[in-house]
């Protein structure tokens, strides 16, 4: 007789535990939710908007939204990754209002002159000779992100800056996980470009 696996059930986490008090009216259950996500969904808004009132503004609009609609919560996804996707469409709703001449949609690939995949990506690294501190690198890092198409950064984000998985990133977008792969490539691809052209003007300006 084959000897038959007991499969013990895993425990319900902490954040599934709150999320349940929360449509059952505890108040204070969704309070800890909004205390343990503000700062990622604070920091997800401003690299979508760039600007840190609309990036507030987005993070008040994205908590009270998933409080109105916990009822829609069917748990077939992380409550955080439902959250992020309330949150990215709030943040590129105000990117529309404030350039309504440029929509901006996820959905849509964003045409640029350098979308072509160069065939080889010089080393961007800084050279030995010269040091930058944590600082100045997170600055540099910080303002060539803000230079990628929104559809390319915000990918970029949630992947690599906020480190969901490829999969979580794909549910809370509402993209295939192709999509989100080839968006994150073309990301880091443009990212690197464009840090090598930053290193290398740099490297030019400083020498003698």
């Amino acid at each position: 007789m084959e000897a038959i696996e007991n499969k013990v059930a895993e425990p319900p986490s902490e954040e599934s535990i709150l999320v349940d008090a929360a449509r059952s009216g505890d108040i204070g259950a969704f309070e800890s939710l909004v205390r343990r996500y503000d700062r990622n969904v604070f920091r997800i808004a401003q690299h979508i908007t760039q600007n840190r009132e609309d990036a507030e503004d987005v993070v008040q609009d994205a908590f009270l939204k998933a409080y109105q609609n916990l009822g829609q919560f069917q748990g077939q996804s992380k409550f955080y990754t439902w959250l992020v996707r309330i949150a990215v469409n709030e943040a590129l709703m105000r990117l529309r209002r404030r350039r309504p001449e440029r929509m901006v949609s996820i959905d849509e690939d964003v045409k640029t002159e350098e979308d072509s995949m160069p065939r080889e990506i010089a080393d961007w690294s800084p050279n030995p000779e010269q040091q930058y501190t944590q600082a100045e690198l997170k600055e540099i890092l910080g303002k060539t992100i803000q230079g990628l198409p929104t559809s390319f950064r915000t990918v970029f984000v949630l992947r690599d800056v906020e480190g969901l998985s490829t999969e979580e990133t794909a549910s809370a977008l509402e993209l295939s996980v192709p999509a989100v792969k080839s968006r994150l490539l073309r990301a880091r691809l443009q990212l690197r470009e464009r840090l090598n052209k930053y290193f290398k003007r740099r490297d030019g300006d400083t020498k003698p």
